[in-house]
């Protein structure tokens, strides 16, 4: 085949010398618009993981390269007048110029042809080619060509950056992090060869703008950065080889996702590769690896499915496919590793000590776990736990082993949780008439004997109109409350405390059980529906009318009667639910809220009878007791409500008493296209602890203790509610403190041998893996 490579970077020269060296006969041709042996730019980093791949695929290249590594293991962080450091992260350091000559030689040794200093702007200058790879980089001339086909999404993110260089040597991957009088700077530096450290500094638009950063030139710019960041510097200089830029050279990150990624131009096929198919922050080191990645895996797909052109459409199909699936894995850890970087000075830097802010640092990219950082350095994470322990008042002395994060205790007013772990409120639908049953009694009894902490019923609707099916449990009468009574007595027993959310079904109300056919309206036997506007929620739903004056007054006073009768009945907690599309969130929705009058429109509209319903309800709580509130964070529709939206509402109910936002999501309306995940909920838990500066349950695909320890010793969340997998181990608490190792929590007394012998069958089963 004739193969034309556009652009010599990483993915271009990569591409050409595993195809040349695999098939000799192929003529490939890398055409460069700089000068031969010339680039810009400073160092490259990537893992440890990259040099596997890389050797794999073309050993001899492979070797040269690791020659001119410089490898460390250690993270530093600088901030608050404090040094941390970490070890065992395995990354590795390389001058790009050097990295992109040593791919340059070995191209010329297997006989690629490299063309230098011709400006290459269409694919059609090349119409004897078989395939021609776009490796020209994120401003790509052929992707631009083929717009409609390529379907590129490129999205400008907020924070701006430099790219400097330092001969000041660094011996680990160092994080700065300066405050100024107008906001935060940061310096991600890591040394890359024998003799120079790349030094990036970044910041936000806002406070790129108010130093005045847009008016300076290089020089100035280097002066400015020399002095935020004297103090780990000393006295070194920064230098720029971009000269080739005009103005500031502060830059903003493009992030890139194509829609499709080869083209037949009626010539040749054109497929993207590198920086021209997609883009990741530099927050996680991985657009060379994304680069190598892409060349070694095209080049397989040709050794499975044929080096003839005859094969390049389905070469081209399973090359996309198959590369799809990593690069959105890598650029979805990147995102949440660039989301940290543009959020930490308003989020995360004034409102965390150093302990934990590393913690919330190494683990920000969410690929990180907890039990990975102890793998990583053990004496590190230890040194964390009894700083968290502490903190959360159970320190433990040397000889003993600190709680885990989410095994410290949490208090909210008078109410002491022995942990952090919540079970979720989870929908039964298996009362009678609203009457918790036997079965209520077993099922959240059985929980709290897990070792969950607070223990959820399902929604509690406040009258016998506010239920979403027949199932559900109620409060209106004191038959219930009996009911709720035996309920609370047997998960007191267990030692955990008794959690009630209240609310009213709103639009989604008078529907079948799930197991019968979930939100589809009763056949028979179904009551009026009231909302916030008169909009059905399934085409099929009975229409519900738009709440008058005169409805809001009763179902307020409907929520005040069952809070009274919660409190008199012995909950600890109590919940008002807010979210999912029921009545309060139905209010607070633009996407359910057409009225035009003082409780539609804004945000302050829109919320103003949610939070009369809870001023009512907190004034009726008992003061010592707290109260939470559920939001849906993200609509996940168009012209709903975002995760600032959340943020606003959640500030309202901050500043009208309520203790904890538990945040959840969507479920507002039939349409809505959730990105799933994950931890997908928590970053909404984390937005509103740091910056509204209220505690917050983060609930959603947390699946097991390490994910929980993650959040809680990061600062993303206080609480965790942890649903479907309490379905399915009502002792997933105890299970999963044993499965940490963590033998000091009790179990109850008549489950004491089954503690032994699980945790023995742990350890067995630890030692044959090993």
């Amino acid at each position: 085949m004739r193969i034309v490579c556009i652009g010599g970077g990483p993915a271009g020269l990569y591409f050409a010398l595993l195809m040349k060296a695999r098939r000799p006969e192929h003529v490939i041709t890398v055409v460069e618009r700089n000068r031969p042996y010339d680039t810009f730019g400073w160092g490259v980093v990537f893992s440890d993981q990259v040099v596997d791949a890389i050797t794999k695929a073309d050993p001899k290249s492979a070797a040269i390269i690791a020659d001119a590594f410089n490898h460390w293991d250690d993270i530093e962080l600088r901030f608050k007048g404090k040094t941390i450091r970490t070890t065992g992260h395995g990354f590795i350091g390389i001058g790009r110029k050097h990295m992109l000559n040593i791919l340059q030689q070995r191209c010329e040794e297997l006989g690629v042809e490299l063309v230098f200093e011709r400006e290459v702007d269409s694919d059609l200058e090349f119409p004897d080619a078989d395939l021609i790879i776009a490796s020209d980089g994120i401003g790509s001339k052929i992707r631009e060509r083929y717009k409609q086909e390529f379907e590129p999404d490129i999205i400008v993110r907020p924070n701006r950056y430099i790219w400097f260089g330092t001969k000041k040597l660094f011996d680990a991957f160092t994080f700065d992090f300066q405050r100024t009088e107008h906001g935060w700077f940061q310096a991600h530096i890591y040394k890359f060869d024998a003799n120079t450290s790349t030094f990036i500094v970044e910041t936000t638009e806002e406070t790129f703008l108010k130093h005045g950063l847009d008016k300076l030139d290089q020089e100035d710019s280097i002066a400015f950065s020399e002095a935020v960041f004297k103090d780990v510097l000393q006295g070194a200089k920064l230098m720029t080889n971009a000269r080739h830029l005009r103005g500031s050279a502060w830059l903003n990150f493009n992030r890139l996702i194509c829609g499709r990624w080869s083209h037949f131009n009626g010539k040749s096929q054109v497929v993207l590769m590198g920086d021209a198919a997609h883009t990741a922050h530099f927050a996680i080191g991985s657009g060379t690896k994304l680069a190598f990645d892409d060349a070694i895996e095209l080049t397989e797909q040709f050794e499975r499915l044929g080096h003839g052109k005859e094969h390049l459409p389905e070469v081209l199909a399973a090359y996309e496919a198959e590369r799809r699936v990593g690069v959105a894995r890598v650029q979805n850890a990147a995102r949440n590793a660039m989301e940290w970087f543009e959020v930490v000075g308003r989020r995360y830097a004034d409102q965390l000590e150093p302990e934990q802010f590393m913690y919330s640092m190494l683990t920000r990219s969410q690929r990180i776990s907890h039990e990975n950082l102890r793998l990583r350095d053990g004496t590190w994470l230890d040194g964390f736990e009894r700083w968290f322990a502490g903190a959360a008042g159970v320190p433990a002395t040397a000889s003993e082993r600190p709680a885990p994060p989410v095994f410290t205790p949490y208090t909210c007013r008078s109410v002491t949780l022995r942990n952090r772990v919540v079970v979720s409120p989870m929908a039964m639908y298996s009362a009678t008439d609203g009457v918790p049953g036997d079965f209520h009694v077993m099922h959240l009894a059985a929980r709290a004997y897990g070792g969950a902490a607070l223990v959820f019923a399902e929604m509690t609707c406040v009258a016998a109109d506010a239920r979403i099916t027949p199932g559900c449990l109620g409060l209106w009468n004191d038959e219930q409350a009996k009911g709720f009574r035996r309920v609370i007595d047997q998960v007191h027993a267990g030692g955990a405390k008794f959690g009630i959310q209240l609310g009213h079904a709103g639009r989604k109300g008078a529907t079948r059980r799930a197991w019968e056919g979930i939100d589809q309206p009763l056949e028979s036997g179904g009551w009026p529906l009231v909302s916030a506007s008169a909009l059905p929620y399934l085409p099929n739903s009975e229409v519900p009318r738009a709440a008058t004056r005169a409805d809001m007054d009763r179902i307020r006073d409907e929520f005040v009667a069952a809070t009274r009768r919660a409190a008199e009945m012995g909950a600890d907690w109590l919940e008002l639910h807010a979210a999912h599309g029921y009545l309060l969130s139905s209010f607070l929705s633009p996407l359910t809220n057409r009225r035009t009058d003082e409780y539609g429109g804004s945000h302050e509209n829109r919320a103003r009878y949610p939070l009369e319903v809870f001023k009512a309800v907190r004034a009726a709580w008992p003061a010592d007791k707290p109260i939470s509130v559920r939001l849906s964070c993200h609509d996940w529709y168009p012209g709903g409500n975002t995760p600032d939206d959340a943020a606003i509402f959640a500030r309202m109910f901050k500043e009208a008493g309520a203790d904890m936002i538990d945040c959840s999501s969507g479920q507002v309306v039939k349409e809505e296209s959730p990105v799933y995940g994950r931890l997908f909920q928590t970053p909404f838990a984390d937005l509103i602890r740091n910056e509204v500066g209220v505690p917050t349950i983060a609930v959603g695909a947390i699946s097991d203790a390490d994910q929980a320890n993650s959040i809680i010793a990061a600062g993303r969340a206080d609480l965790c509610a942890v649903a479907r997998p309490h379905l399915a181990d009502p002792a997933w608490t105890l299970h999963e403190a044993a499965k940490l190792g963590l033998k000091t929590v009790a179990w109850p007394k008549q489950y004491v041998s089954g503690k032994w012998q699980y945790e023995t069958n742990l350890e067995r089963a630890a030692a044959v893996a090993k």
